[in-house]
């Protein structure tokens, strides 16, 4: 079970390109950490569900939704008390979730830092985060206020990341693909009016990045992960843990260095069957009797489970150390509809973070943990989101 290549034939061309526009490129610079993973699930959380126990270096993670991390206390950085000034309510939660209120989420800020010389600048892989459509309601990754859509699809991941390796009758069928709409393009240019010439220009750039896609990483071929009935509520699992294989697999074979995992998005109807659930994330998110409360608890549990399978076999690949993990979420207790005491966890980042602490932070602006990320890959942000707040020195 590996990463995902979409094929350029059969109706994907379009989905890839569309992709590509909205990736830009710069060489890229030597920073502290390596690779970013994004690991995003929705709906807050239940503090007294969620927080450990201690403080500072001495915590012991064994809460209800956390005791799945069990272990990896001195390996990751805990974060309490996170405040998306400006922001409130589900939507604008997701929205600010990576951007802060700017245009571009810090997962792109990252990759035009260090993705420049790989086959994709980035990797969105969703598990069912498309059946309500795109908005800002199903969205955390955005390029210049456009929002970037993940692939559902492990398949259709699979094929567009490692479909055409080893396969050259198949890479030289896409060149010819490429090679056709890219003539297309050039016909264009002398039939359309200026201001339609610099949406010619954006296309034909999205097709240098699908070509560039076709070169391959450093792996000769990666195992199918197979057909999953992707938007099935009971297939969620296999698509969640068929999409974690293909991060790292495409972080493995340097196809990428910045990938994310969305898991549903705010307001997630998904229904926890596996966990004994009968009623929705979202509906179990908003639940004020005990009896719901720990129903959510189960849910933030396994999504603790996935997570810590994402960070192992990260370690068993040698990455972890020198990449940086974040485990985010768009809300703090949903039940209030606030995006204050918003809960995030860091792992990696090669030594730039002070690991193994839970930090009680007490309302200070994500957007200094956004910066304070951009730092970590040897950009010199000082102020993500342009205001005024600086990077959060308490995570160092």
């Amino acid at each position: 079970m590996h990463p995902s290549r979409r094929s350029l034939l059969g109706g994907s061309l379009a989905t890839l390109v569309g992709a590509s526009l909205l990736r830009g490129g710069t060489a890229r610079a030597e920073g502290v950490a390596k690779r970013l993973c994004v690991f995003y699930s929705p709906n807050g959380t239940v503090h007294d569900y969620w927080r450990p126990s201690g403080s500072g270096a001495s915590y012991t993670l064994d809460s209800p939704m956390l005791s799945p991390l069990a272990g990896w206390e001195d390996r990751l950085l805990v974060l309490d008390g996170l405040d998306f000034h400006g922001a409130d309510n589900h939507e604008p939660g997701m929205g600010a979730m990576l951007t802060a209120g700017g245009g571009t989420s810090v997962d792109q800020v990252i990759a035009d830092q260090i993705g420049g010389d790989t086959p994709f600048r980035s990797i969105e892989l969703g598990v069912q985060t498309s059946a309500w459509g795109g908005s800002t309601q199903t969205r955390i990754s955005y390029r210049d206020g456009s929002f970037l859509t993940p692939d559902d699809n492990p398949k259709n991941a699979w094929s567009r990341l490692f479909g055409g390796l080893g396969d050259e009758a198949l890479l030289e069928r896409r060149e010819a693909v490429l090679d056709l709409v890219g003539a297309e393009l050039g016909a264009l240019n002398g039939r359309v009016e200026a201001p339609d010439l610099a949406r010619l220009d954006t296309h034909a750039g999205a097709l240098g990045e699908v070509r560039k896609g076709l070169s391959g990483g450093s792996c000769e071929s990666v195992a199918s992960p197979g057909t999953i009935s992707h938007y099935d509520n009971d297939a969620f699992p296999d698509v969640t843990a068929a999409q974690i294989e293909l991060a790292v697999q495409a972080l493995a074979c340097e196809m990428t260095r910045v990938v994310s995992i969305q898991l549903s998005h705010t307001i997630s109807p998904t229904v926890f069957s596996w966990v004994g659930e009968s009623s929705g994330h979202h509906t179990l998110s908003h639940a004020s009797d005990a009896a719901g409360e720990a129903g959510f608890a189960r849910c933030q549990a396994w999504c603790a489970e996935q997570f810590e399978s994402l960070l192992t076999q990260l370690d068993a690949q040698g990455l972890l150390e020198d990449t940086l993990v974040l485990w985010c979420t768009e809300m703090g207790d949903p039940r209030a509809h606030v995006c204050t005491d918003v809960p995030w966890i860091l792992a990696g980042g090669n030594g730039f973070f002070d690991l193994g602490r839970y930090l009680a932070l007490g309302s200070e602006p994500h957007d200094r943990v956004l910066t304070s990320m951009c730092n970590a890959f040897g950009l010199d942000h000082t102020d993500f989101a342009g205001r005024g707040n600086p990077a959060l020195e308490e995570l160092r």
